[in-house]
């Protein structure tokens, strides 16, 4: 099982140039070890062999994006994304040209977005995963609405796998402090989910 990740920045047009440019460093960042490919300037897709961490990829952008602005409150952008999970055609070269149902269904579902106001899917091709994972995508559409860019600027620092001495160390604020952060922007049901949600894609490629 491959997965495919199409997003696009929420209100990229209130965004100053400036603010727009480290976005899209910022993702671009995140995406640097995957193949990708940016279109209409704030858009973008990348190909994620391994699909356990797609969620985790996915999550990185949209953090990322809330909490692109620290002192900002509330969040002046966010990343709509989708994740599609299925085969991919071999060798892939170039995005554009690639083929396979994981890049069909996260073109798709992204495109489905537009009208509804969650800003994560998860979809594959068969029906009981998909229900597994619309109720975890909506769990993580309930906490990242309600994410500050404060709680963000952490939560960010331990997707990407550090602790929290170290994010407190690199953000100069106290342990105590960025405990609350951590605690109010909802990281143990974050966590959770992106374990739920790795055992579920082993569990569906494992051919079960």
């Amino acid at each position: 099982m491959h997965s495919v990740i199409t997003g696009d920045i929420v209100n990229s047009t209130q965004l100053e140039p400036a603010q727009e440019k480290k976005l899209l460093k910022l993702i671009q960042q995140i995406l640097a070890d995957h193949k990708h490919e940016f279109f209409r300037g704030d858009s973008f897709q990348a190909y994620i062999k391994d699909a356990t961490q797609a969620l985790r990829i996915a999550l990185l952008c949209r953090t990322a994006a809330i909490g692109l602005m620290p002192e900002q409150s509330p969040a002046i952008s966010d990343v709509r994304v989708s994740i599609g999970v299925g085969t991919v055609e071999a060798p892939v070269r170039t995005l554009a040209t690639a083929k396979g149902d994981a890049f069909l269904l996260s073109g798709r579902a992204l495109d489905s977005m537009e009208k509804a106001h969650g800003r994560l899917i998860i979809v594959t091709n068969d029906k009981m995963t998909n229900h597994a994972f619309g109720i975890m995508s909506d769990y993580i559409n309930s906490i990242y609405g309600q994410m500050t860019p404060k709680q963000a600027e952490v939560i960010v620092e331990l997707l990407r796998g550090y602790s929290q001495q170290h994010v407190a160390d690199k953000l100069n604020r106290s342990k105590s402090t960025i405990s609350q952060h951590v605690t109010a922007g909802r990281w143990d049901e974050i966590e959770n989910i992106l374990n739920k949600y790795q055992s579920i894609v082993q569990f569906v490629s494992d051919g079960h």
